[in-house]
């Protein structure tokens, strides 16, 4: 539906434009959301980018140029005459410009730094200074601070005076002559109160904050946690230098959900959208990770290969390979996602790793016992008697049903363990996810399955 209605609007645009109707254009992108704006110019030919999206107003073109794609505004900048570009870095919040260089080209960075004002490149380079994942990297310069000794009517006053600037003026801050952070208090609480209080007698003093070198992940989930719409970042002598805000957090977010996504698919992390990565950028993301996983898959080969033999003298039991593999693989693969799920989340930490061991052993036993009683059923009852298999033994389903039993344990084991030890070392867990966990467990359960049919049927 919402793709229909896409191509109806680009449709509407081709035909207002082909007419030279550009006021009508005009009021038509004015009608929706800039992240939705953003998103019909992205559609449009490269020739018809420049020229619709100087038909918007200066604040809102602003607001619309901070939601496209990088390649978008690369474009834009490009024909920006040096009047226009300023215009919209005027318009742009700190973090916004930030951004903005981190993604541009030497050149364009040079030309969009010579455009801004001087407080706006002493900001950018301030931010710029700090660790990629750190909180200082994302936040934003522009915030309210007011002192102790304010009255409430001065505080209103200095909000709106200077608050049109500002990211954010739901929160102001209270900060000492050097800066340090004292208290804070919000919009709401200022309009309620008498004009003559003092703001030292209504801030909050028990205020939640955030260092600059702090993760940033670990600072997005603090504003979930706290139902936040910003916190206040502060440098080692606790003076406050910015704020990070909601939409920032919720980036980073994104951000690390993605990059997990793509560690646990044995893919190397990438920052462009699917379709604008190109096919050889796709293929160095993806190789370096299945050459690794081919080769250690060669482990499965060589346990194979040592029991051929008793292949040779019991071939039924290699029909069963797969499927006990698959379900070792399986197994794991739901312990280490939902160890992962708890540890982004903060529910679980090294610290409770006897417990999550504890847990996922007995969770391992009761449904490998449930596995193993349904496989066994199946295998007498399908295998033997349905299909005529008269190599399915009693004494074979009892090997495989026993394998499955000890391999599910053995899963789930590794599964929840080897997330936690990766966060113990400083490593992502989301890195020991899948593709890993099947490796290892593939290669546990085939000798678990040879010990068992070695011994239990004399081969």
């Amino acid at each position: 539906m919402l793709e229909l209605e896409n191509n109806r609007i680009m449709e509407e645009i081709e035909s207002l434009s082909s007419r030279k109707r550009w006021q009508d254009i005009r009021d038509m992108l004015l009608l929706f959301e800039p992240a939705d704006t953003a998103a019909i110019l992205a559609e449009l030919q490269s020739d018809r980018l420049p020229l619709i999206y100087r038909l918007l107003p200066k604040e809102l073109a602003a607001e619309v140029f901070v939601e496209m794609e990088p390649e978008e505004q690369e474009q834009l900048i490009q024909t920006f005459s040096d009047t226009e570009l300023k215009e919209v870095l005027d318009e742009l919040y700190v973090d916004d410009t930030v951004d903005l260089i981190e993604e541009m080209p030497a050149s364009v960075v040079k030309r969009i730094l010579r455009h801004a004002d001087p407080e706006t490149r002493r900001s950018v380079n301030e931010i710029l200074k700090y660790p990629e994942d750190s909180a200082g990297s994302i936040m934003t310069t522009e915030f309210v601070d007011l002192k102790r000794d304010m009255s409430v009517a001065d505080a209103l006053k200095r909000i709106r005076r200077t608050g049109i600037d500002k990211e954010t003026i739901n929160i102001c801050y209270v900060t000492d002559p050097s800066r340090r952070l004292l208290g804070l208090v919000s919009i709401r609480t200022l309009l309620l109160a008498d004009q003559e209080d003092i703001i030292e007698e209504i801030m909050e003093t028990n205020v939640v904050s955030a260092t600059t070198m702090d993760d940033k992940e670990d600072v997005a989930q603090d504003l979930s946690k706290y139902d936040f719409l910003a916190m206040p970042v502060v440098d080692k002598e606790h003076r406050l230098v910015g704020i990070v805000t909601i939409d920032d957090a919720i980036d980073v977010m994104e951000e690390e959900a993605t990059e997990d996504f793509e560690l646990m698919a044995a893919i190397t992390p990438t920052d462009k959208p699917y379709l604008r990565a190109g096919v050889w950028e796709t293929v160095k993301s993806r190789l370096p990770w299945l050459m690794l996983l081919m080769l250690s898959a060669t482990f499965t080969g060589v346990v194979i290969s040592s029991f051929e033999d008793s292949l040779a003298a019991c071939s039924v039991l290699i029909g069963f390979i797969p499927m006990l593999m698959g379900t070792g693989g399986n197994c794991g693969n739901q312990s280490s996602v939902a160890v992962i799920r708890g540890l982004s989340l903060n529910e679980i930490g090294f610290g409770d790793l006897l417990s999550v061991v504890w847990k996922e052993s007995r969770v391992a036993l009761l449904c490998g016992v449930l596995l193993a009683a349904g496989n066994f059923a199946k295998l007498l009852l399908v295998d033997r008697l349905l299909l005529q298999n008269s190599e399915v033994t009693v004494l074979v389903a009892l090997v495989i049903c026993l394998t499955l039993v000890c391999t599910v344990f053995c899963a789930k084991v590794v599964g929840c363990l080897l997330p936690l030890l990766a966060e113990k070392i400083g490593l992502d867990p989301a890195v020991m996810a899948a593709p890993f966990i099947s490796t290892i467990v593939d290669v546990l359960s085939l000798l678990i399955y040879f010990q068992f049919a070695t011994h239990l049927l004399g081969l």
